[in-house]
């Protein structure tokens, strides 16, 4: 994976690159480089004081994430505003303590934010760094493709679309039957992306209010040592991959407040920003496809999104991921054509055939520890097609091998891939043909 630039000199590389020099972001050596309020910066740096102090002016560096200089020239604010003082020295570094005028002042900031992470950056600079870093930049290449699909059994024309779709850079749609892979095929497609690096926010400030961006859950950090005078406020990631199903609702999509804490969490929009936002089972959350339809119009067409204050005002963000619908429901019941169009690539992925139905099995057995017969596994697709009726989709093998090693786990011994095994765990995953179902359903 390169960006664009890199690519054009060397297309077929299958080197990954990591984010280019112009993209990091470098240390703010003065208060007037920092770009946000000094205000804002000495109440945060009182904020520390009063909660971590007493401490060095390096230590309150590294609590800032900002160099030495700026926290020396917030040091020498505080205590011209005898909001600090000087208990000592050493190696030339002043060491502090708040006074009480300072902790009185402290106590009245706590009330309003008890913010005291990292400096936030400016929403300018966020939203600058977001689009430089964008995953429309990235280019993907079929070995990229392959390599992280290589634990998959796919057909080429399906690779050659993801390939395609991962370069669009913009949105996809998975959709086919339950039990064909769409939720491993998304995040598996992910992991691409993620083999990428981009910088990202502790935290955002807008208007005097901190969003806090950074999420441990969601950003994997680099273990690449960092550039020496980075901006310790960004950090290194892989593209990150945020993932929601039936439990997304609308209010997940806006800034969350915290009225305890007095600040704002990002939105799962925010946190998959430069990486992939995998929306599973669509069409089967709380909020209806209408409503997030409705919502993102603007956001996929035009890359920018809106977000909501306490107070009303509107902030404008980017909306600089690639964007992974995934249902079993017909996407012409879910969204107008309006909507779908842009969408831009819409793949669809169905059952396996004979082949692929064996390599699948084969694999899954011999993950447990067992061998796979092959005339035993054509039977069993003999068994699918004529007696349950059934199309042959890449889930079987998984759910069959696992009855078979829970039925050994009950009969207290080693599971074995034999015709007995086999059929009884077939007949135990799927429904007969009755009267009252008029059919053969699988249990899902």
């Amino acid at each position: 994976m390169t960006n664009q630039t890199a690519a054009a000199a060397a297309p077929q590389s299958d080197d990954l690159s990591l984010t280019q020099a112009a993209d990091v972001p470098w240390q703010p050596r003065a208060v007037s480089e920092v770009g946000i309020r000094q205000t804002i910066l000495e109440d945060l740096a009182l904020k520390m004081l009063y909660l971590f102090g007493p401490f060095s002016v390096r230590d309150l560096s590294q609590h800032m994430r900002l160099s030495l200089e700026v926290a020396d020239e917030l040091f020498r604010r505080m205590r011209a505003g005898q909001l600090c003082e000087v208990t000592g020295m050493q190696a030339n570094i002043a060491s502090i303590a708040i006074t009480s005028q300072g902790r009185g002042r402290a106590l009245e900031l706590l009330s309003l934010s008890q913010y005291a992470g990292a400096t936030p950056v400016s929403m300018e600079s966020y939203a600058e760094q977001v689009r430089r870093q964008s995953v429309r930049n990235v280019v993907v290449h079929a070995p990229h493709v392959e390599r992280a699909f290589r634990h998959l059994v796919l057909d080429s024309e399906t690779l050659r679309r993801i390939g395609t779709a991962l370069n669009s850079g913009t949105s996809i749609f998975l959709y086919g039957p339950s039990g064909t892979g769409k939720t491993t095929m998304a995040e598996t497609l992910s992991r691409v992306l993620a083999e990428d690096e981009v910088w990202v926010p502790h935290a955002v400030e807008v208007d005097g209010q901190i969003i806090s961006v950074h999420d441990p859950l969601v950003h994997k950090d680099s273990s690449q040592p960092q550039p020496p005078n980075v901006d310790q406020r960004w950090v290194r990631c892989h593209r990150p991959t945020v993932v929601v199903g039936g439990e997304l609702t609308i209010e997940m999509l806006d800034l969350q407040f915290n009225a305890l804490s007095k600040f704002y969490t990002g939105p799962i929009q925010m946190k998959a920003n430069n990486g992939v936002l995998i929306i599973d089972d669509f069409g089967r959350q709380r909020l209806t496809p209408e409503e997030l339809l409705n919502r993102w119009v603007v956001p996929l067409d035009r890359r920018i999104d809106f977000l909501t204050l306490a107070g009303g005002k509107k902030v404008e963000i980017p909306f600089e991921m690639l964007v992974v619908f995934a249902t079993n429901i017909d996407p012409a019941k879910l969204a107008d054509a309006a909507f779908l169009r842009r969408i831009q690539s819409k793949i669809q992925i169905g059952a396996v055939d004979d082949d692929q139905f064996f390599r699948i099995f084969q694999r899954v057995a011999e993950e447990r520890g067992m061998g796979c017969d092959a005339d035993l596994v054509k039977d069993v697709i003999a068994a699918i097609r004529t007696k349950y009726h059934e199309q042959l989709r890449p889930c079987y093998p998984r759910d069959i091998v696992n009855q078979i090693c829970w039925a050994a786990q009950y009969e207290d011994r080693k599971p074995h891939f034999d015709r007995d095994a086999v059929m009884r765990a077939v007949e135990t995953y799927f429904l007969e043909d009755t009267e009252e179902n008029h059919g053969v359903k699988r249990i899902n």
